[in-house]
């Protein structure tokens, strides 16, 4: 099954403010919902297209926005730098938005999902946008007094690693508690794994500590995740 690489295009910010993303397009479009996928700190770099383009494949847009601006990295103090550098509710309230606005002018249905730092944005994104359809939280999330749960109206799906060093699981359980107490759908799934278990490129000498690729374990959150949006974000007709 092929389809049409995604491109580069440029959308607007509710403030006005244009910015870049990534846009993988499925091969059937008529009808087709749309995904906001958001970065690692890494930045919009071949790992987070590769992911856009395999919901490409699987029928949706995908939008990566370019939350750097153009930056991206393969060093870790580096990305620890550009990430700390990144206003998050302005990413979340302007960026995200902007990618959710535009991919809103191709289908009704939009929903979001985010990898580690993008993770943390995903959850803040569901806190200050109305009316997404859904979101999918990889890894990550903001300090806990930062949501509101009251204000997350889509259904949650997380994946966690119980050996995450970044992510500590009680405090993964505390966000499941303070979530199902404001009345969210959620639905945690915690896996034998470490940090960036998804990610194909946390492999060999090169990836930093505490990180490790597990594909058994990426196909099961992938399998979960596809049964989430055709749920979510398919008009059940």
């Amino acid at each position: 099954m092929t389809h049409p690489a995604g491109s580069m295009i440029s959308f607007n910010r509710p403030d006005g403010q244009s910015l870049q993303g990534y846009l993988a397009t499925p091969a059937k479009t008529e009808g087709a919902p749309a995904i906001v996928v958001i970065q690692e700190w890494w930045g919009l770099n071949d790992q987070i297209r590769g992911v856009a383009d395999r919901l490409a494949l699987a029928g949706y847009y995908a939008l990566v926005p370019d939350l750097y601006r153009g930056k991206s990295t393969v060093e870790e103090e580096e990305a620890h730098h550009l990430m700390t550098g990144l206003d998050f509710a302005d990413a979340a309230s302007q960026d995200i938005r902007g990618a959710v606005d535009h991919l809103k002018t191709l289908t009704d249905r939009v929903g979001v999902s985010g990898y580690c730092m993008g993770g943390a944005l995903t959850l803040l994104a569901a806190n200050m946008i109305p009316d997404l359809a859904g979101v999918v939280v990889w890894y990550g999330f903001p300090p806990l007094e930062y949501l509101d749960a009251s204000k997350i109206t889509a259904p949650v799906l997380g994946h966690w690693g119980t050996q995450d060093a970044f992510f500590k699981m009680e405090t993964v359980d505390e966000l499941e508690k303070k979530l199902r107490d404001g009345g969210v759908n959620v639905e945690f799934h915690r896996y034998l794994a470490y940090h960036s278990f998804a990610n194909e490129t946390a492999v060999g000498p090169g990836r930093i500590a505490h990180t490790q690729f597990d594909p058994v374990w990426s196909q099961r959150a992938w399998d979960r995740t596809l049964t989430f949006w055709g749920r979510t974000l398919w008009a059940q007709r």
